[in-house]
């Protein structure tokens, strides 16, 4: 397996796959990679004849306040995790490689971008669009693929490539969970023991959200109240947001009819973790 550090190398590469005939499939990843990741490069490997992983931890989508020095790497550990799960090529470019001196242009998402995460993380989809945009460009896969667990950056991402007609295929994969149920992600790892523990208070809330729907629920408020009362029965947790939204819009719902995300952010001490589930509405 391949792993570069230049834009030109990655390019060439893909090149001589396209001349052999073959499809590419694409993972973007910020690194420390878990299983979660994993799924996303197992997926790409059994629908393409090569798979790009991208390991790049991009300054551009962290505020001022935030985790960019402190975000966990490891170069090693992440190219073990993707020899095992099929990946042909990995590009860990340095911040310069991506964002030269002089670089001023980014690419901005209108309305996905102002509620959920862009409401508390403003900048952030500016990031993430811009390095996404970037190296899609690079690569030129057939198929990119993102975790649900970031719904909200998957339905900007869709939408961006669809305004901007970028010739590929996106495909969301399922989230990956722990046994006792919180969602992977790379930030766990700065839990303590005890937050840990409080950090279940997350997948607790959203299958109290499950159960609600369940039994005939479909107001939006009163799903929302019965979610953040299971949030606030936690102490160490303190919610940054709790919406349910239109899956294509991301526009609040009052009542669930149509396809909804129900997605939530807590601070758990200082880390600050998402998680969603889908509702899939009844059809007509």
């Amino acid at each position: 397996m391949q792993a570069l550090t230049q834009i030109e190398q990655v390019r060439a590469a893909v090149k001589e796959w396209r001349q052999q005939g073959l499809t590419v499939g694409f993972v973007p990843t910020m690194g420390y990679l878990h299983q979660g990741h994993q799924s996303l490069i197992e997926t790409a490997a059994k629908g393409n004849d090569k798979v790009v992983v991208s390991i790049f931890v991009n300054p551009m989508q962290f505020g001022p306040n935030e985790d960019f020095a402190q975000y966990p790497r490891d170069l090693q550990r992440d190219t073990q995790v993707c020899e095992q799960a099929g990946a042909s090529l990995i590009f860990h470019p340095e911040p310069h490689e991506l964002y030269p001196d002089g670089f001023c242009t980014h690419v901005d998402v209108a309305g996905l971008t102002e509620g959920l995460c862009g409401k508390t993380r403003p900048g952030h989809f500016r990031g993430v669009c811009t390095v996404v945009t970037k190296l899609l460009n690079i690569v030129q896969p057939d198929r990119a693929y993102f975790g649900q667990k970031d719904a909200q950056q998957f339905a900007v991402v869709r939408r961006m490539v669809r305004d901007l007609n970028m010739p590929v295929e996106l495909i969301a994969c399922p989230i990956i969970r722990e046994p006792d149920g919180l969602a992977k992600s790379s930030r766990n790892t700065y839990l303590s023991t005890q937050e840990r523990q409080a950090a279940l208070v997350l997948y607790r809330a959203l299958c109290e959200g499950r159960s609600q729907l369940q039994n005939g629920v479909r107001d939006a408020n009163q799903l929302r109240a019965a979610m953040e009362q299971v949030i606030g029965a936690e102490p160490l947790a303190k919610l940054d947001y709790l919406e349910l939204v239109d899956l294509q819009t991301l526009q609040p719902v009052t009542q669930l009819c149509g396809d909804t995300l129900v997605a939530l952010a807590v601070y758990i001490g200082k880390t600050r973790l998402i998680d969603n589930f889908i509702y899939q509405g009844e059809q007509q």
